[in-house]
Order: C-alpha cells, then sequence, then structure tokens
C-alpha cells in the first residue's frame, strides 16, 4: 500500500502561482499512475491532471496550458505547478495513485488551495 501526504497549498491572488507536492510512501511510486484530483464545495472531484508510470500525462480542459503535472521517481514525488491562476482553481486538491491492474486506488488528506484578491 502507498501513503500520500499533499503540500504546498496556500490564498494566492489570481494570475499567481502555487506549486503542490505529494510525497508517496509505503510502495514504490513507480508502479503506479499518480494524479491531481480536487472538489470545490459543493461538487463533485474532478481529475485535475495524470501521470503515467512512463511520463505520459493528461490534463483537464480547464487547466491545460496553466498546470504541469510532473513525478521524481527518486524522490517518491509528484508536483502540481499551477500558474495563472483563477478564482475558479480555488478547491481542496487531492493526490491519487493508481494501479489499476491491481483495482488499487490511493488518496491523500487534501491541501486547500483558495485563489482570491
Amino acid at each position: 500500500q502507498v501513503q500520500l501526504v499533499e503540500s504546498g497549498g496556500g490564498l494566492v491572488q489570481p494570475g499567481g502561482s502555487l506549486r503542490l507536492s505529494c510525497a508517496a510512501s509505503g510502495s514504490i511510486m513507480n508502479r503506479y499512475t499518480m494524479g491531481w484530483y480536487r472538489q470545490a464545495p459543493g461538487k463533485r472531484r474532478d481529475m485535475v491532471a495524470t501521470i503515467a508510470s512512463g511520463g505520459n500525462t493528461n490534463y483537464a480542459d480547464s487547466v491545460k496550458g496553466r498546470f504541469t503535472i510532473s513525478r521524481d521517481n527518486a524522490k517518491n514525488t509528484v508536483y502540481l505547478q499551477m500558474d495563472s491562476l483563477k478564482p475558479e482553481d480555488t478547491a481542496v486538491y487531492y493526490c491519487n495513485a493508481n494501479r489499476a491492474a491491481y483495482n488499487y486506488n490511493a488518496w491523500g488528506q487534501g491541501t486547500q488551495v483558495t485563489v482570491s484578491s
């Protein structure tokens, strides 16, 4: 099993940047597809970005060109660089580790991102 701990959230003005980090422990991260999801109050949890073990990435249309997901398997850490932030990016951001072949899914505790002037 893998344990995930997010960090890097906070309050930022519109147009600003934040970098989220997710530290994985308990298992070898490069076995998993890693992802970032977000959930705003009263809304469902949606995919923001994913990165496969081989490095292929996938982004939600709403963040393409603004967010970048990356992984450092040696450090067992996945990152989400968020630029040109908008108020609608405000949400709790969750890190996810998925191993579809084993029907395995793990979540972090979430980190709050608030974009407001």
